[in-house]
């Protein structure tokens, strides 16, 4: 058997089991995921996170001090980028004194982002510059068609705009199924209500997850749709998910930024199964 350290946190209820393998040795298995992300059999979270340093991951061109958040679905297929995570990740990696500065840079599949603590402890992360391509995706919920505007916030979303409040509680998240010939690859699947010029409120389905409590580029994703669909320029939404709130700004040039909180809940030893 095999015992790693490890720690969990989350980022508006959206959770995330972290280890450290400064030098890449680990290297997780997709059970190895599984099992830590099982709310049964192991810890129990919406994916893993892996502190790496940078110069140990192959395909990485930049910087090699800085590390790497290499970040695994639930099920354990890879993701380019995790909001939520990226917060998580920062504030352990200041818990633990392996990071400091303002910004804190952290390199991942979807390029080198910056972090910053705010005055009231909250985390504002960079999330590249999203696209909202203008064109529609199909995705089956329930056993039921809808039709959402596919973004692209370096992992793939479909946006689906419902009319009411209660429609955005009642609708079932456990059946979701994106057209294979819109998403090939699958994609996380956001409902939204807009609730005002700049508030927003949304539920999602994560792709190699299912639903969860919220989701960082699912945030960004509903923002740069609703710009994309009303016209309004707006630099700065609220939106608002079944795990907390979540700010998104724009800058001048496109580029988004995710702030929302980031708490560090447990740290401890789980032992790996030999087989599984």
């Amino acid at each position: 058997m095999r015992t790693w350290s490890f720690a969990k946190g989350h980022g508006t209820a959206n959770d995330f089991v972290i280890v450290k393998d400064r030098s890449g040795l680990l290297n997780p298995s997709v059970e190895d995921v599984q099992f830590l992300c099982n709310r049964q059999l192991g810890i129990g979270a919406d994916g893993l996170l892996r502190a790496v340093k940078a110069e140990h991951m192959p395909d990485w061109d930049g910087p090699g001090d800085i590390w790497f958040m290499d970040y695994r679905n639930a099920d354990g297929s890879l993701a380019q980028m995790c909001g939520n995570g990226l917060r998580v990740f920062v504030q352990w990696l200041m818990e633990e004194d392996l990071a400091a500065g303002d910004p804190i840079l952290i390199a991942t599949r979807a390029g080198l982002r910056q972090a910053s603590v705010l005055p009231d402890g909250r985390l504002l992360v960079t999330m590249g510059v999203p696209t909202w391509m203008q064109v529609t995706g199909r995705v089956r919920i329930d056993g039921q068609w809808f039709s959402g505007h596919i973004v692209d916030v370096d992992n793939p979303h479909c946006v689906i705009h419902l009319a009411s409040w209660a429609q955005l509680a009642d609708i079932d998240l456990d059946r979701v199924e994106p057209d294979p010939s819109d998403f090939p690859q699958g994609c996380n699947v956001e409902v939204v209500v807009n609730h005002g010029p700049g508030r927003l409120s949304m539920r999602v389905y994560e792709r190699g997850v299912g639903e969860t409590q919220s989701c960082g580029t699912g945030a960004v994703a509903v923002a740069c749709d609703d710009r994309g669909l009303t016209g309004d320029i707006l630099d700065h939404y609220r939106v608002d998910v079944p795990g907390g709130q979540l700010s998104v700004r724009f800058d001048q040039s496109g580029q988004a930024s995710l702030t929302g909180p980031a708490v560090v809940v447990a740290r401890g030893e789980v032992i790996l199964p030999d087989e599984y």
